[in-house]
């Protein structure tokens, strides 16, 4: 009879999960042995399934009744490793045979707290799983003492003041004795009964339930409780509350929430312990879109305070939640239980302790803060046609992956003379390992990467060296922890997670673009308007920013669809319009605000933007993705090698320098990678795919690139010849892109042979740090260069002139660079302009002896190698500059012999495979010159030792 009773009860609790998985013996004890059979072929599920896997993988986890998972959980998603794999029993049947205790390497404490069993069910590589009715875990109650709530029937139940409440429960295993807590007193107690009940009557404030079972020692709570409908209350509060938190004093804080159709909200925090009563429902104003409002007194100045807003719809939509608990939306700073336990205490000290007891994210609350000390508070930004921008994810810059690694390389930075560092995402993010475009917060720091103080230092010292600091920002989407999508959502399975209902007042039910990830915001909106323009002015007001990048900007627009790329990519007015007034907006805060769109689109919409209030000094600055004909060149292939549109001048009715070309970013696999792998071999001498001889190619790649007028950038340790593949796995493998069994890896956390390898000690990464580091301050301190320019491109001998009329024949106003991307030395005609000048200056050479004559007809440059030459010699790069990262030798190239800029001894010379092909030993002046006539033409590495016993390396050219 108990076992028919025990039955019947598992089916009315899960009767599809019953069909698809079973466990026997059940009932069971936790360190009983069980064999857990699956059935793939059913039908009863609507989340993906398992079609046809070679291996079928079981991911479980205990835990206790508020978490199926939360003791432990076995099982390593994605891989393909034999933890948690099932034997193939035939016919979609398998099956796997546990004994909790051991499998889950449970101690005797935890064992005693397991009460419930969770698992869903993947192929080897994650790809596929297998989930119960309406994407539910399978969850499975443990032990032969179970017990039942049978009432109420969800976690939260929503009543009028005066009501009365319910309770029932039902247990197996024996009769036990319950209690029954409200607000922590007891309110019942029933010594033996396998049926519980019990009715709380005139329920007129909010409780919290606790009913806890006993039987032979163990001990089963459940926990349940009821929200009261404050009934009207209206308050109209003063116009110069904000949404989020407004400050009024330092015992004094309003909080403000937008949350349109909803019946009442209550706020629940550390100041009233979690049990919010009458007094902490929030006020509505009608005269403010029926905002919510509260004013919060006696407050601690300086104590961390932590709060949520608990919001209620009395008549949800069918799949909506009655009740969602969530931080404020505009939060800037918030706890997760989800992320928080993995952040470094060294990266954030003093990190908030989260809630007990509570769920999802907390919003910190902080009055009487003190201001940070701004060292700089009159930054001057570069020109816009002067930047050089560094692309850095902070995450894989260096060993701690924080703030403070890029504070401590700040003189890494300078000396590359870069003036402006852009940061991928920054803002809170799902997850801690992440590249940030999965933004859930768009106010809050992630506390991953360090302090608020931390990021704003970072801010001051970049500008003390003169360098500007622009955030990446996605304001395209949000991801599913972020309030705004769970104040209106779609949530079937009641997990407390969902995308956008039709209610939702921010987010599109689905995307308007073909492009999508996350939720899709709907810029048509006022409301959204509205949050978009709160966070660009705190970020430029709190932080100083100086720019922001706007990630993804096609999906701006409302006029298309998912999928359709011919509408995505084609003109929008409603996008030109919102787009041009978010500009409006960030330059009525700060008349200098770098605006940087990712649009990567056409011409005729483009153009709109970077022509904006062009006869002001300000236009829209748009991403120039050139990586293709760019790696084509360095790899010395045959591909397209057209740059032309590396500028503005190739982009139809841009009427000013607003390109941000680049070669890399984060989205493209390295230009070294594909070097390697693809380059050219036709050449022995000079083999692409030779690791020196790819990395000797790459100081011609910002020769043709970086000088190109307007703002150009770079994606970090580029500028040292940076070869590990974007798709680099956190095990140290490489997955293609296209990998689909593995995954490609793309947004794992990469290692750091940069530094762990101290790649500034190698010659030929020094040398093209140091090449890019020249060619970077010649173009920001020489006028020339913000000049005009044409190219001439698609072969392997790109030809760039740059030249400014307006700039005196007297100084530096015509530039050509020549570069050989060929894999044999190529004789390349000159064809200099006439009238200019009678001698061409080398500009790499800071010495100034160089020169080549106006009536020279050609030059020959060997594979992998440029030539700058300017009409007058350029003071920007003296010879103390150089001496700091560095040495020269002159002439360079050279047909027999050389100089050395100092005194020096024991001159090494080397081939690209490392071999020392000439020396001169003894003590030399920089009036001592060094025969290399009998060495082959090409490139060549010179070792010396200067009057301080340094060891230092650059370059020669053997024409």
């Amino acid at each position: 009879m108990k076992k028919i009773y025990l039955t019947l009860l598992y089916i009315s609790v899960s009767f599809f999960a019953f069909t698809q998985v079973t466990i026997t013996p059940n009932p069971f004890e936790v360190d009983e042995s069980i064999t857990i059979t699956v059935n793939i072929n059913s039908s009863a599920t609507d989340c993906n399934g398992l079609s046809n896997p070679n291996k079928v993988y079981m991911h479980s986890g205990v835990g206790d009744d508020t978490n199926a998972f939360g003791i432990s959980v076995v099982g390593n998603w994605g891989q393909d490793d034999g933890v948690g794999e099932m034997t193939n029993q035939g016919g979609g049947i398998y099956s796997i045979t546990i004994t909790p205790t051991t499998y889950y390497s449970l101690t005797e404490a935890q064992a005693a707290n397991v009460i419930q069993m969770g698992m869903v069910f993947r192929n080897a590589n994650g790809t596929q799983e297998l989930k119960g009715n309406g994407c539910s875990d399978f969850i499975y109650e443990v032990g032969t003492f179970q017990v039942n709530l049978t009432a109420p029937s969800s976690e939260t139940t929503i009543i009028n003041s005066g009501d009365d409440l319910s309770i029932a429960a039902s247990n197996i295993g024996g009769n036990a004795s319950y209690t029954l807590k409200a607000n922590g007193t007891v309110i019942d107690f029933n010594n033996a009964t396998s049926n519980y009940s019990f009715i709380d009557t005139n329920i007129t404030t909010n409780k919290n339930y606790e009913l806890t079972a006993v039987l032979s020692g163990t001990t089963i709570t459940k926990t349940f409780n009821v929200l009261v409908d404050p009934g009207s209350n209206i308050g109209i509060m003063p116009t110069t509350y904000q949404d989020g938190i407004t400050y009024i004093d330092d015992n004094t804080a309003v909080l403000v929430l937008y949350a349109t159709g909803k019946d009442f909200v209550y706020v629940a925090g550390s100041f009233n312990n979690w049990q919010p009563d009458n007094t902490f429902a929030m006020k509505k104003d009608p005269t403010r879109n029926n905002k919510f409002w509260i004013e919060l007194t006696g407050l601690t100045p300086g104590q961390i305070e932590t709060y949520q807003y608990w919001v209620v719809d009395k008549t949800p939509l069918a799949n909506s939640p009655s009740l969602v608990k969530t931080a404020d939306p505009y939060s800037t700073l918030v706890l997760s239980p989800y992320d928080d336990p993995y952040i470094s205490l060294t990266t954030y000290p003093n990190l908030p302790t989260y809630p007990a007891g509570q769920e999802r994210e907390v919003t910190v609350l902080e009055t009487g803060q003190a201001a940070y000390n701004w060292q700089v508070t009159n930054f001057s930004k570069p020109k816009k046609e002067d930047l050089v921008i560094y692309e850095v994810l902070v995450r894989d810059f260096d060993v701690n992956r924080n703030y403070q690694d890029i504070i401590n390389r700040i003189s890494y930075f300078k000396n590359l003379n870069v003036n402006a560092i852009q940061l991928m995402p920054v803002m809170e993010f799902e997850g801690n390992e992440s590249w940030g475009y999965n933004t859930s917060f768009h106010m809050a720091l992630d506390k991953f990467y360090g302090t608020e103080d931390k990021l704003k230092e970072l801010v001051d010292v970049c500008h003390q060296n003169g360098i500007a600091v622009i955030l990446d920002i996605a304001f395209n989407h949000a991801f599913g922890r972020n309030p705004m999508v769970r104040m209106w959502m779609n949530d079937p399975d009641g997990d407390g997670w969902g995308s956008p209902s039709s209610e939702n007042p921010y987010f599109n039910e689905v995307a308007m673009h073909s492009y999508s990830v996350g939720e899709d915001f709907d810029h048509s909106n006022p409301r959204t308007q509205d949050f978009v323009e709160r966070t660009v002015e705190y970020w430029i007001n709190e932080f100083n920013i100086d720019g922001f990048r706007w990630d993804l900007t096609k999906g701006f627009t409302q006029n298309c669809s998912s999928g359709n790329d011919g509408c995505t990519n084609s003109y929008q007015q409603d996008r030109v319009d919102i787009l041009k007034a978010y500009a409006d907006y960030s330059w009525s805060l700060d008349a200098n605000h770098y605006v940087i769109f990712e649009h990567l689109g056409s011409d005729t919409e483009e153009k709109e933007w970077a022509n904006y209030r062009l006869d002001e000094g300000k236009g829209v600055m748009m991403w120039g993705k050139m990586t293709d004909p760019y790696n084509e060149l360095t790899m010395g292939q045959n591909g397209d090698k057209n740059i032309d549109r590396i500028g503005h001048n190739a982009h139809t009715g841009f009427n000013g320098p607003r390109v941000v070309g680049y070669p890399e970013s984060h989205d493209e696999e390295r230009l070294m990678y594909k070097n390697i792998l693809y380059g050219n071999t036709s050449n022995a001498s000079h083999n692409v795919q030779d690791l020196n001889t790819a990395l000797s190619r790459m100081s011609a790649l910002a020769a043709v690139s970086a000088m190109v007028p307007g703002p150009k950038m770079i994606w970090h340790f580029g500028e040292l010849g940076m070869d590990n593949s974007i798709f680099t796995c956190n095990n140290g493998t490489v997955n293609s892109q296209d990998d689909a069994i593995a995954g490609d890896c793309k947004l794992d956390t990469k290692p750091q042979p940069q530094w762990t390898e101290n790649w500034l000690t190698e010659a030929l990464r020094l040398q093209i740090y140091n090449d890019w580091s020249k060619l970077h301050k010649l173009k920001i301190e020489e006028p020339v260069f913000e000049g005009d320019y044409t190219i001439t491109s698609g072969d392997y001998t790109p030809r760039l002139e740059i030249y400014d009329n307006s700039i005196s024949n007297t100084e530096l106003n015509y530039v050509i660079i020549l570069a050989n991307f060929d894999v044999t030395t190529q004789t390349i005609n000159t064809n200099f302009p006439t009238g200019i000048t009678s001698t061409w200056y080398d500009l790499m050479d800071e010495t100034g002896n160089t020169t080549v004559a106006n009536s020279t007809t050609t030059i020959s440059i060997p594979p992998g190698q440029f030539r700058i030459l300017g009409n007058q010699s350029s003071d920007v790069l003296d010879v103390q500059d150089d001496t700091l990262i560095g040495f020269s030798l002159y002439p360079n190239p050279t047909i027999s012999t050389f100089n050395i800029n100092m005194n020096v001894s024991n001159v090494e010379i080397y081939d690209l495979t490392g071999k020392l092909v000439k020396a001169f030993n003894g003590a030399f002046t920089n009036t001592d010159s060094f025969n290399i006539s009998t060495l082959n033409s090409g490139l060549y590495m010179v070792r010396i030792q200067n009057e301080n016993n340094q060891i230092l390396t650059t370059k020669l050219i053997k024409q």
